[in-house]
């Protein structure tokens, strides 16, 4: 039998998303869960890997299992084995045809910046700063021109190994709830590093240091080191993975 999970958790604890030898991964962590409650070893699949210290609302993973459990067991069996940063939201039957990450027509992800003069303590590992006032307005027009099907290599990591730079971008949403300025971005994909990567531009724009058009000659660039630092992952989330509602998936709205 083929299971689909929605997993939420928390990245700050974790190397990261995939597993690794010394076992400190979020992967790690869920696949030991599964394990206990099939009592036999399980591998996930996922519909994306996230850094260290990058959070999920939703992800989504698939697993092959030879155990006979109610659908219960793999959401309340499998939470009572995790660890308060890693909670199971759902579980549901899938056809041997899906595949969370391959199945998957789109990803969204989420980055919380607090700015304002002083750090936060509350908010520490859950959401980025930055210190200086920034504009909104310049920000939005500055993303304008990252919407569509582009060559994003200016935004990509050194090590990131998807087989093409271009991707399409369908929607960047920037907007203020309280002292927290919220990014919204939708693609077909996203390159490692590149929501992080796109952030700190944005950021660049926003203080003052590039005029918006700026990020039309990264693009066009295609050059990485032209490009702002990596933001800090703190506040970056795989919000929501999109599929074909034929699969019959049972997503919640994220907020």
């Amino acid at each position: 039998m083929r299971i689909a999970l929605g997993v939420e958790y928390d990245g700050k604890p974790y190397c990261g998303w995939q597993s690794q030898p010394g076992g400190r991964t979020v992967q790690d962590t869920l696949q030991s869960a599964l394990s206990h409650i099939a009592d036999a070893p399980v591998t996930v699949n996922a519909a994306g890997r996230t850094d260290t210290g990058v959070h999920a609302l939703e992800q989504v993973v698939h697993f092959e299992t030879d155990a006979n459990r109610p659908l219960s067991a793999w959401v309340r069996g499998v939470n009572a084995m995790l660890p308060p940063s890693v909670v199971v939201r759902w579980a549901h039957p899938v056809p041997d045809e899906f595949h969370a990450r391959f199945s998957a027509q789109g990803r969204s992800y989420r980055y919380l910046l607090i700015n304002k003069p002083v750090r936060s303590a509350i908010h520490a590992g859950k959401a980025g700063w930055f210190h200086l006032p920034l504009d909104i307005a310049l920000m939005r027009e500055a993303a304008g021109y990252l919407l569509g099907e582009h060559d994003f290599s200016a935004f990509r990591a050194a090590e990131c190994q998807a087989k093409s730079p271009v991707k399409c971008m369908n929607k960047i949403d920037i907007y203020l709830n309280g002292d927290v300025l919220v990014f919204d971005l939708e693609a077909n994909a996203f390159l490692h590093h590149m929501v992080r990567n796109i952030v700190g531009c944005l950021v660049y724009v926003g203080k003052g240091k590039y005029p918006p058009a700026w990020m039309a000659d990264l693009l066009a660039s295609r050059t990485r080191h032209l490009a702002a630092p990596t933001f800090s992952p703190d506040g970056l989330y795989l919000r929501r993975i999109q599929y074909d509602p034929t699969w019959c998936l049972p997503q919640q709205e994220m907020m």
